[in-house]
């Protein structure tokens, strides 16, 4: 049933600039149980258009990229949900070429290069194959994408780096081209962004640590979707890394075709606007879309963490009295 825009509101044109679905929510059951009857919930937005469009619009202009990032909040399993079911319409269409998972890295390569010799319905299998990463990655968020396109026969990427590449970069350089990718006010905001996400616990003296880090993570998840060849290349990745303005786009080579962003991202009750999940650092816009969905929780996980270094320092002060 076609729903109907709530453009005639003239306060909504004065604010948005554009229309808004009326029945976002139509046919879907949602996992997460936070603001699901928020206004935005289950909104795809166009940030250049300004309005709210079709899942089917959506995944037209997606069967005509070069490379599509699909972003992702790691608990949110309805992030999940979307990201398979975008990939299989990909794949039904013909359109899919190769998917790349930040989840997996480089070490892991090899192992997803033979994966055809293993038993691809046995999923204890794929994962021992694999060696995945089960306290990182939980398995049933990204084990039934990963196995749809292994039965497909396409290509699959490892996009992140691997633990070793990790500690050389945290600990030394960057290589030029990957190190001169962001400007100065790209890096001020990533600086600002890494220390925002760690709570503001992390120590200053880390920060250019951290930076070289994401850089090379981001650089190295463009490598692995920039590669020969026609076809959609999909990257399954954190909402960060889909980032234009600061993510992978920016270590990605001249392509032959679009390059898109779909940020798929929790409403709040303190943002009723889609412009205000916008929060650009440049006049580059972070995504081409953004996909709205509920909450997993409200926890507030900076809190949680401050709790917790306290009752370390308790824990270490009562352990210092004792002796």
């Amino acid at each position: 049933m076609k729903t109907l825009p709530l453009c005639t509101a003239i306060f909504a044109l004065s604010l948005l600039g554009a229309c808004i679905s009326s029945q976002p929510n139509a046919g879907r059951e949602w996992q997460s149980p936070m603001h699901v009857e928020h206004a935005l919930t289950g909104q795809i937005w166009d940030v250049q258009a300004r309005e709210s469009v079709s899942e089917e619009h959506l995944l037209s202009v997606l069967q005509q990229s070069r490379v599509v990032i699909l972003g992702e909040k790691h608990d949110n399993p309805d992030h999940h949900r979307i990201q398979r079911e975008v990939v299989n319409k990909l794949l039904e269409a013909g359109a899919l070429a190769l998917a790349s998972f930040e989840m997996l890295d480089t070490s892991q390569q090899a192992a997803l290069d033979s994966l055809a010799s293993v038993d691809l319905d046995s999923e204890d299998a794929v994962k021992s194959h694999l060696q995945w990463d089960d306290e990182g990655w939980q398995w049933p968020f990204y084990g039934p994408l990963l196995l749809d396109v292994a039965r497909s026969g396409l290509p699959i990427r490892a996009g992140n780096i691997s633990a070793d590449e990790m500690m050389s970069v945290y600990g030394g350089a960057l290589a030029p081209e990957v190190e001169s990718a962001l400007e100065e006010e790209q890096i001020a905001r990533l600086l600002t962004e890494i220390d925002e996400s760690h709570c503001g616990m992390l120590p200053e003296s880390q920060f250019p640590s951290m930076v070289r880090v994401q850089q090379a993570r981001d650089a190295s998840m463009a490598k692995s979707v920039a590669t020969v060849g026609a076809g959609v290349h999909v990257l399954i990745a954190g909402n960060f890394h889909a980032r234009h303005d600061l993510g992978v786009t920016n270590y990605l080579p001249a392509l032959d075709g679009a390059v898109v962003s779909v940020g798929i991202v929790e409403v709040s009750p303190q943002l009723q606007y889609p412009q205000d999940y916008l929060q650009a650092s440049s006049d580059v816009m972070p995504y081409d879309y953004l996909w709205f969905t509920p909450a997993v929780t409200a926890e507030d996980y900076c809190a949680a963490m401050r709790e917790g270094r306290e009752q370390t320092a308790l824990n270490e002060s009562g352990n210092r009295s004792d002796n």
